[in-house]
């Protein structure tokens, strides 16, 4: 199993200076990657714990490209519907290749009706511009001239450069629709289930994977909290969520207050929870 740690990309903990901490000390402790979540435009009534701050996900990693040399670089999860699918397409190549390819593309269809409603997004075509979207990046990902003529999105040829490798697309949620496009499009799956949940779900997609002739070890994402000072607990946690078929643990300490406590719980994790 590898381990990544989600870091804050909103509130006050949101700085340079605690992102340039917290992603130095995930490097130096061995995590896989670093990941940053995804939004817009909070409503006020909706600010708990980021005050409705929020640093763009595309913009913080090309930052964070800058200031580490190994750690991967990822998205849990790019809302697809939220911006235009060329302009997505660039900046993600931008970001692969300036950090020699070490980016993890996090995605999802989106929740959020308000922040939908705050970009002129309706809604109820998240699926259809996400699939759209998925198609776009594959497309100019695969040729240095591309054109694409979609039910959404429509362009004649052009150079699409730089074209590093396309990162990994993790698809996020739950149910059939995102099986769907891990079937079409994923290097991983990423959804929000508990381990009961996940252990069926994870069988069916792999025998859908290997009744269509693909290979079924692709990455099975969890992201938790843990209660990492009871270290017995956490461990438990580890190999139930393992033993349910997750391969890649992504650790989530919420709202921590400091790059003190981020530091001293990421420690905590990789040396007491998962070196065992």
């Amino acid at each position: 199993m590898k381990y990544g740690i989600a870091v804050r990309n909103m509130g006050p903990q949101s700085t340079a200076a605690t992102l340039r901490a917290c992603v130095s000390a995930a490097e130096a402790l061995g995590y896989d990657a670093v990941f940053v979540s995804d939004h817009l435009c909070i409503p006020p009534d909706d600010t708990e714990g980021s005050g409705g701050r929020y640093l763009d996900v595309l913009a913080t990693l090309a930052f964070l490209a800058g200031i580490t040399t190994r750690i991967r670089l990822g998205i849990s999860v790019l809302v697809l519907p939220y911006r235009p699918a060329v302009l997505t397409a660039k900046q993600v190549a931008t970001i692969q290749e300036l950090s020699a390819g070490r980016m993890i593309l996090g995605v999802g269809v989106g929740w959020m009706k308000r922040e939908f409603a705050a970009l002129g997004v309706d809604k109820r075509m998240r699926a259809r511009l996400s699939d759209e979207t998925l198609r776009v990046l594959t497309r100019l990902f695969a040729q240095d001239v591309a054109e694409y003529h979609g039910e959404l999105v429509d362009f004649p040829p052009f150079v699409f450069a730089p074209r590093p490798p396309l990162p990994p697309i993790w698809i996020g949620g739950n149910g059939g629709p995102a099986l769907r496009r891990v079937m079409e499009f994923g290097a991983g799956w990423h959804p929000m289930l508990p381990a009961d949940k996940l252990q069926p779900m994870v069988g069916e997609l792999k025998e859908r994977l290997r009744g269509a002739g693909r290979p079924d070890s692709i990455d099975i994402v969890v992201r938790r909290g843990l209660r990492l000072e009871d270290t017995a607990a956490a461990r438990a946690r580890l190999a139930t969520e393992q033993a349910a078929g997750a391969t890649y643990f992504i650790l989530d300490l919420g709202r921590y207050p400091s790059e003190k406590e981020f530091i001293a719980q990421a420690e905590t994790f990789m040396t007491k929870v998962a070196s065992a």
